[in-house]
């Protein structure tokens, strides 16, 4: 028995090293927590109900669903980590059912239908924000703009009441954030370093590039994260942005905004935290450059030539559903086996 126990082959994920799969699960959230908190700073209080509501809310319904089936599971991370991560891509100022709803859905019909995890065939957060996406588009495209904070102007930040229109005070922006203004429009008053540090209008989560970036170095020096999803993701999009990018404003070819695109809107997130789940990414290095390659052409493609300014989400689920094929191909020859000769 002791035996059979040592062979005994689980679901994915399956770690190369003696990671429990907790460990890796808290850690994550760990490292994502400071770009969430910082999403608090940002865009006041309303940040902290959403990011609450959202954990609070998967951890709930795997509760509800692990209890039916005799087992308890919220002490791996995993409910706890979808419900920050949806939190994280929700907009500041939207209703509270719109987390919910994305977070039962993740975790619901995303993450159990399939079996529960490591047996989901695509990413349990993304697909959340997907389908509150389109199914309450205009409250997850209304942005609050950010609070001139202390810790702002203590990292450069620019006042941002100089990037809000003269006309009228308000709470929110109804539509683009600074991905869907433009490159010109935004950098009119704003900068760069503005969009590194986080000081513009978006998901709670997602607007701090230097946080973000922060918790995913300490992920790959763990061995967490490989390298290669996010490095073939950001290489690929930035590629496609700065070749094609700039043929939409008529600023030519090999004209794109490659920095104002790689810091604005979810492709940090996306590319650093969401694209690099083990449980829907690829399990070899040559298949992780595929599936990272592809999941920044879609993006660029969706977003340039889509009907939404954001592509990440839809791009890495595309990719997602791609993944079984890509191991296909890309995985290594079964020991013994001989290939079939040509007649």
């Amino acid at each position: 028995m002791e035996q059979q126990q040592r062979m005994l082959v689980t679901a994915a994920p399956h770690l190369h090293q003696p990671l429990p799969t907790a460990r890796v699960m808290w850690t994550v959230s760990a490292c994502l927590l400071p770009a969430g908190i910082w999403g608090i700073v940002t865009f006041g209080v309303s940040s902290l109900y959403i990011l609450l509501i959202s954990i609070a809310s998967s951890m709930l319904t795997e509760f509800v669903i692990t209890r039916i089936q005799g087992k308890f599971t919220l002490d791996d991370g995993s409910a706890f980590l979808t419900g920050l991560l949806i939190g994280c891509n929700m907009p500041p100022s939207v209703p509270a059912f719109i987390p919910v709803a994305a977070s039962v859905f993740a975790i619901a019909v995303v993450k159990h239908t399939f079996g529960g995890l490591g047996r989901n065939w695509m990413n349990p957060a993304l697909a959340g924000r997907v389908f509150v996406l389109f199914s309450w588009t205009p409250q997850m495209t209304s942005w609050a703009p950010p609070r001139f904070t202390a810790l702002t102007r203590l990292l450069g930040g620019t006042q941002y009441a100089s990037l809000v229109p003269a006309e009228g005070a308000y709470d929110a922006l109804s539509g683009a954030t600074a991905l869907g203004a433009g490159a010109d429009s935004f950098l009119a008053s704003g900068t760069y370093w503005d969009l590194f540090i986080g000081n513009i209008p978006g998901c709670i989560g997602e607007v701090s590039a230097l946080l973000l970036i922060l918790g995913v170095v300490y992920l790959v020096w763990k061995g967490i994260v490989s390298i290669s999803i996010p490095a073939a993701y950001i290489a690929s999009f930035a590629f496609f942005t700065w070749l094609f990018g700039g043929l939409p404003s008529g600023a030519g070819i090999a004209h794109g905004a490659v920095l104002f695109h790689l810091f604005s809107g979810g492709l940090v997130l996306g590319a650093l935290y969401m694209a690099t789940d083990m449980v829907t990414s690829p399990l070899t290095n040559k298949g992780m450059v595929i599936y990272g390659a592809g999941c920044g052409i879609l993006t660029f493609l969706i977003r340039t030539y889509g009907g939404f300014p954001e592509g990440v989400s839809l791009a890495i689920i595309l990719m997602n559903i791609a993944v079984p094929l890509i191991d296909r191909f890309t995985g290594p020859t079964v020991f013994g086996k001989i290939k079939e000769e040509k007649k």
